[in-house]
Parts: C-alpha cells; sequence; structure tokens
C-alpha cells in the first residue's frame, strides 16, 4: 500500500467514527468505559413505559439510578463474574432462546399460517392409490417407487376404473374395501402430507393429479369434491355396547331403543344416560364427550352428530362397530377468525415438517446476504477417498492431520473447512450409519446439506446483535442482568445473611425501636385427651382462677397425662378462636372432636402492652434492611472506586422543553 492510500484508508475510518459518534454520543462513562445515548435512551423508555416523559426530574432521577447499576455491573467484570463457566452456559440458553424469533423467515411463516387458514374453510373429498417408500430408501428404491406410481396415474388418466386399480394395487389396505376412497379431509394435514395438502386443495373436482410425494411415499389422488368446512360439533352420547352374540345383539338393540323412547317420552338426558349408557368414560360427565371435527371418529358416527341442526337435538339409534349410540348435540362451532387462529396456527405450522420451507428460504437469505460460496470439487475430492463399508459404520473416524482444505466461505471471510465438515459428520453417526445399503455419496451429500444449513444458522446467529439492534440491547440487558444478581449475592445478600454480629450491632444502632408488637395475649392452649363431659367442665371451671400448672397437677396422674398446656402470644385481632375475648382471665368455650376423643380451650392469662421486637422477632425485616445498608455502602464504595464522567450536553439534549 502506498504512503498515499494509506493516509485515504486512516482519514476514512476517522471519518466514519465521528460520523458514529455524532449519531449516538457516549452519555457517561464507568471507569472510562461509555454507555451511549442511544442505551440510556432505550433502558428509560422500556422501564418507564408511558411514564417516560423525558422531564429533567424523571431523566435525572433514571439516570442516578442507572449510573448505580452500571457501576455494579463493572464491579461484577473486575471480579471476573463473567468468567463463571455457569453464568455463561445461562447467558447461552438465554441467546438461544431469544435468537429463535429472529432466525426465521417471518414473511414465508405468515404465508404458510394464511394458507393453512384460507384451504381450513373447504373439507375435500379424495381418493388415493398409495405405492409406499419411506424417506430413508435409497434414490434407486424411490425412483422405482415413483416410476410404479406414474404408471397407475397414466392407466387411470387414460381411463381405468380408480376404484378398481387402488384395489388391486395400492399398498394402502384399506382400498379393497374402500377402493381408495379416503373421504373427506380438512387442512392441516398431518405433519409430513404438506404436498399432499396443497396439491389437493388446488385442484378441481374431478383431477387426477400425482404423483404426490409424502413421508410415507407416492399418492395417485381423485380430487372428488369440495364442501364448506364442517367445523367442529360438541357433543354427548349414550353407547349400549353391542355383541356378536345373536341373543346378546338384539338386546343391545333393545335397550337403545327404550333409552331413545325415554328421551321422546320427555325424559331428561342426564337420567337416561344415568339409566342406559354403557360408556364407563362419560357416563359421570352425563355422556359428555367434547367438541370433535372430521376424521375423529367413525365416519357414521360424525355424519350423525354434524346432521343434528340444533343445539339439544338428539338423533335416533345409530350403530357403529362399537354399538349402539343416540347422540345429542350441545354446540357447534365454525372456523374462528384469522386473528383469533393466528398464533396457534404459527405454533402448529412451527412444529410441522412445512416450517422448513420457511428455514430454507432463511438460509438461501443468509447465504445471499454474506456473499456465500461453496468450493464443490474440495467436496468431491473428499468424498471420493470414503468407502462405504467404514464410512457408513461406526468405525469411521475424522481425519487425525485436521485437514484445512476450504469446503464454503462467508463473504467477510469466515471459511468451513474439511475438518469442520469431519467433525459434523462424526456427530451425526446415527445419520451416517441410517445409510446403510445406499450409495455412500448420497448419505454424504445429506450430511453436506444438513450442515451447510447449520453453518449458515451459526453464522446468522453470529451476526444478530449486528443486524438487529433490540437483539444486541436484550442480550446485554440479559448478560448484565446475569452478574449483577452474582455480584449483589455475594457483596450483599450472602453477607447480610451470614454476618451475625454485623446484622445485630446494625440492629442495635438502626432498628432496635423501628419493628415493635401491638398488644399481646400471653395465652394457655390446653389440650385434653378426653371428651367426657364432666371432666371437660371440671377441668375448665379449675382453670378459672388457678394457672396451668396447678391445673396440671390436680388432674394429671402419674400413669395418666389427661391434660397437657402450650404458650403462646397473640396480636390483638391475630387469633380468631379468641374471638372478641382480651382480657387476663378470658377463657374461650370448650370444643369436643368426638373423632379423637379430645377437647380443648384457651384462657387468657395476661395482657401485654405494646413493645419493641427484639433481633429474633423482626429476623427477617432486619436482614432486609441490613441488606439495603450494605447495598447503599456498596454503592458509596463503588463511587470512590470508579470515577464517573457525565456529558451534560448530551444529557440535557434528551430534555423535553
Amino acid at each position: 500500500m502506498t504512503h498515499k492510500s494509506t493516509l485515504t484508508a486512516l482519514f476514512a475510518v476517522l471519518l466514519f467514527q465521528i460520523s458514529f459518534a455524532q449519531k449516538d454520543p457516549v452519555l457517561f462513562t464507568v471507569k472510562g468505559n461509555p454507555v451511549y445515548l442511544s442505551e440510556f435512551k432505550y433502558i428509560y423508555s422500556k422501564a418507564n413505559q408511558d411514564k417516560a416523559d423525558f422531564s429533567e426530574k424523571s431523566l435525572r432521577e433514571y439516570l442516578g439510578l442507572y449510573t448505580n447499576f452500571k457501576l455494579k455491573v463493572q464491579k461484577a467484570r473486575d471480579m471476573r463474574l463473567d468468567t463463571i463457566e455457569s453464568l455463561n452456559a445461562e447467558l447461552d440458553g438465554y441467546k438461544r432462546q431469544l435468537s429463535k424469533s429472529y432466525l426465521e423467515d417471518r414473511e414465508v411463516t405468515e404465508k404458510l399460517v394464511k394458507d393453512v387458514y384460507d384451504r381450513m374453510q373447504q373439507d375435500v373429498d379424495i381418493s388415493h392409490i398409495f405405492i409406499s417408500c419411506n424417506l430413508t430408501q435409497s434414490a434407486a428404491d424411490t425412483l422405482k417407487a415413483y416410476k410404479r406410481a406414474m404408471n397407475l396415474m397414466k392407466m387411470v388418466q387414460k381411463g381405468a376404473d380408480f376404484g378398481k386399480v387402488a384395489a388391486d394395487s395400492s399398498d394402502d389396505k384399506t382400498a379393497k374395501d374402500n377402493r381408495g376412497n379416503i373421504g373427506y379431509v380438512t387442512a392441516m394435514l398431518p405433519d409430513g402430507y404438506y404436498n399432499l395438502e396443497k396439491a389437493i386443495y388446488a385442484a378441481k373436482p374431478g383431477a387426477i393429479i400425482g404423483p404426490i410425494r409424502t413421508n410415507n411415499g407416492y399418492h395417485v389422488v381423485r380430487v372428488n369434491a369440495f364442501r364448506p368446512a364442517r367445523g367442529e360439533v360438541e357433543v354427548s352420547q349414550i353407547l349400549i355396547r353391542k355383541s356378536d352374540d345373536p341373543t346378546l345383539h338384539a338386546r343391545a338393540k333393545a335397550k337403545a331403543d327404550s333409552a331413545y323412547q325415554a328421551l321422546v317420552n320427555g325424559g331428561k338426558w342426564e337420567e337416561v344416560c344415568s339409566k342406559y349408557s354403557e360408556d364407563k368414560a362419560t357416563i359421570a360427565k352425563s355422556g359428555y364427550i367434547g367438541f370433535f371435527g372430521i376424521n375423529r371418529y367413525q365416519k357414521d358416527f360424525e355424519d350423525t352428530a354434524f346432521a343434528l341442526e340444533h343445539d339439544g337435538d338428539f338423533s335416533k339409534v345409530m350403530e357403529s362397530s362399537l354399538g349402539f349410540h343416540i347422540i345429542k348435540r350441545n354446540s357447534r362451532r365454525g372456523i374462528g377468525k384469522f386473528d383469533d387462529m393466528k398464533r396457534p396456527l404459527t405454533d402448529r405450522i412451527k412444529r410441522d415438517s412445512r416450517s422448513e420451507i420457511a428455514r430454507q428460504s432463511m438460509i438461501a437469505r443468509i447465504h445471499k446476504d454474506a456473499g456465500y460460496k461453496e468450493f464443490p470439487e474440495v467436496l468431491k475430492a473428499w468424498s471420493a477417498k470414503q468407502v462405504d463399508s467404514v464410512f457408513l459404520t461406526y468405525k469411521w473416524k475424522p481425519d487425525a492431520s485436521n485437514p484445512q482444505e476450504v469446503m464454503n466461505r462467508y463473504g467477510d471471510g469466515k471459511a468451513y473447512t474439511v475438518a469442520d465438515f469431519e467433525a459434523f459428520c462424526a456427530r451425526s453417526s446415527r445419520e451416517r450409519m441410517r445409510g446403510m445399503g445406499m450409495p455412500v455419496s448420497e448419505t454424504i451429500d445429506k450430511l453436506y446439506k444438513s450442515w451447510t444449513d447449520e453453518t449458515a444458522i451459526e453464522y446468522e446467529e453470529s451476526h444478530l446483535d449486528e443486524k438487529y439492534p433490540e437483539f444486541k440491547s436484550l442480550m446485554r440487558e440479559y448478560e448484565e442482568g446475569i452478574l449483577l444478581f452474582e455480584a449483589l449475592k455475594q457483596n450483599v445478600w450472602d453477607k447480610a445473611n451470614s454476618d451475625t454480629t454485623g446484622l445485630e450491632k446494625f440492629f442495635k444502632m438502626n432498628l432496635s425501636q423501628k419493628y415493635k408488637w401491638d398488644e399481646r395475649a400471653s395465652v394457655s392452649i390446653y389440650s385434653i385427651k378426653s371428651d367426657d363431659p364432666k371432666l371437660v367442665n371440671d377441668i375448665w371451671n379449675f382453670a378459672a382462677n388457678k394457672n396451668a400448672e396447678e391445673v396440671m397437677a390436680k388432674f394429671n396422674k402419674e400413669d395418666n397425662e389427661v391434660i397437657t398446656v402450650i404458650e403462646k402470644k397473640y396480636e390483638k385481632g391475630k387469633n380468631k378462636d379468641l374471638g372478641t375475648l382480651w382480657k387476663a382471665g378470658d377463657r374461650t368455650n370448650t370444643k369436643t372432636d368426638p373423632g379423637t376423643k379430645t377437647a380443648s380451650f384457651l384462657k387468657i392469662e395476661e395482657i401485654l402492652p405494646p413493645q419493641a421486637k427484639t433481633l429474633a422477632d423482626a429476623r427477617g425485616y432486619a436482614v432486609a434492611d441490613y441488606q439495603d445498608h450494605l447495598e447503599k455502602k456498596w454503592i458509596d464504595d463503588l463511587t470512590k472506586e470508579y470515577p464517573v464522567k457525565l456529558n451534560e450536553d448530551v444529557f440535557e439534549s434528551l430534555i423535553k422543553k
């Protein structure tokens, strides 16, 4: 570099620094470490919400609090608390959790949510011919299954009877009985069936489409019809279980008919259900099943339930594989409004494999924005060295020489090497060994794709604080909050609890008259091991003018301790058993427990005037006060230890006149 170009570069850096300083000036420093205006403005607004009026009084009050906070954080760093492994692990956990909301393509996710909501407005009647082929099968086997599905699709497209082809050739075992007809389905379909869902909702009635790939294989589909979505119905039932024995079967049908007739004659549902129903799971709830949508129960049961027109209507007796049912409609609800369903649908989609669409969209964006570049020749050369009898087993190990050939690189210079990929392959032993029986190149390609996806997410995660100011602010809050908690624990809380001498001295000097008892009663609580009315009454009467020792001396024998007495003190109004009694000598009425054959009563021995609490009495409050004292002293020490410099001009720029 020439002398001239060096000066040009230095001048550019200086201009950037000046420009940045003008945009985000330093508000104050702690031990020379800057706190920028944007940070203080963000945290002030967040803490005060709608009370953040930016008045000088409000700003100065919060500045004092935030300065003290930063003093404590600085001390925590000087104590090297940021090197504690457990605290860093906790921070990493926060970061991973927080990163999730930033590591997604929100636009694509929102489109997936809207698409599925729109599809939910209709149910679709479909038939299919299914060719089994799961995702773990080799490329050759997958191609074979695809060609078979394609041939069957061409047959039905040319006029072959769809139902007969399904019954003869489908791998769906139910096809022999239903001729491939699944019936009505609705979005969203189960995980792994997104391609099927998307295809059937895009087709028109009568269309034959496919082969459609799902997690389990290929589907040739005929779209039979659409109808408005049924939504969900809330029902109760009376169930009479049937039998293979003809006589018992007839009895069950007769019992169901009797139940139905009882309802027709005006019988109350709850009473009829209790008398006739044999469903142990629902009889205690008057037959209540709850809400359900389509394809939850057998088709005849579902059709009968949805055919009921009004709440409170009940069906005639209908038969299922379980027995004879009478169904009562409690209510019915359609598809909810989009705003109400958006969040639960978003959560479902994030758990569904279709969320991979949003993930891949995000990864493509990361690659584009970061200037990502791959070196396929390096992967090809490395793959050629792998032997399936070793690579696809537990015996394979990464190259000990730690090869550094670059396999891919991001624009800012971040490079991933052969050694990095080998480390990933070692971690992914299950995925490697799952490739046994397939060409080793297929497994390597899958692993490479998974690895490059992982590195893209890793790369993006490491740059989140640069791209998203809010993420950076939240992570700073998490980190400083964790450090502050640990610093307070070590310097204040633990000390307040363990420094007995210091606590006693502080209490004597500052708190001896702060915490006081209100007027109290010294109470004797009598427990009598008998419910004999005469004995209990004799003890109660004798206790009127005698103290506890005298009462026990009279009634307790060496071999028979009839009475036990414990002494307690109660503040006025703090014992409900005493009620309005508040005079020395007052006694409560006796209480007898027939179950335990015991009795009890209370006697007020003395009324104590208000007096100061001892340390033992007020320890919890005293420790809290001592903690406050130690924290204030700690802040005073930190103020002396760490110089704080406020840029008054910058502060005044915040004030709204």
